[in-house]
């Protein structure tokens, strides 16, 4: 895939976003963008949007070699089968329903 960005080129950031922290997290913070040769915005910009994307892969994104993909295909092309515990389960009302006006409290 490619981009018709030029290249260089960067987001405007037109969005704020606050956080409050103890002055020794505001030092480690600082002490680990300073390692990485950037500042604390970049570095928890980048940082969180690490965390966010691993929070929120298995949610959207699948990656299966061949051999997986293919036992994948084959595991949701099976016809479902018949659980009747769970059916049962299913048809029973919801405990957490509340009772038509005409139904009598247990």
């Amino acid at each position: 895939m490619t981009s018709t960005k030029p290249s260089g080129h960067r987001p405007v950031k037109t969005s704020r976003i606050e956080l409050r922290a103890t002055e020794d997290d505001r030092v480690l913070l600082d002490r680990a963008a300073t390692a990485l040769g950037t500042d604390r915005s970049s570095f928890l910009l980048a940082q969180g949007r690490l965390a966010a994307q691993r929070v929120l892969a298995d949610r959207q994104h699948f990656l299966l070699d061949a051999g997986a993909q293919q036992e994948w295909e084959r595991i949701n092309s099976r016809p479902a089968r018949s659980l009747p515990g769970l059916t049962r389960l299913l048809e029973r009302p919801s405990p957490f329903a509340q009772p038509a006006a005409d139904q009598p409290q247990p």
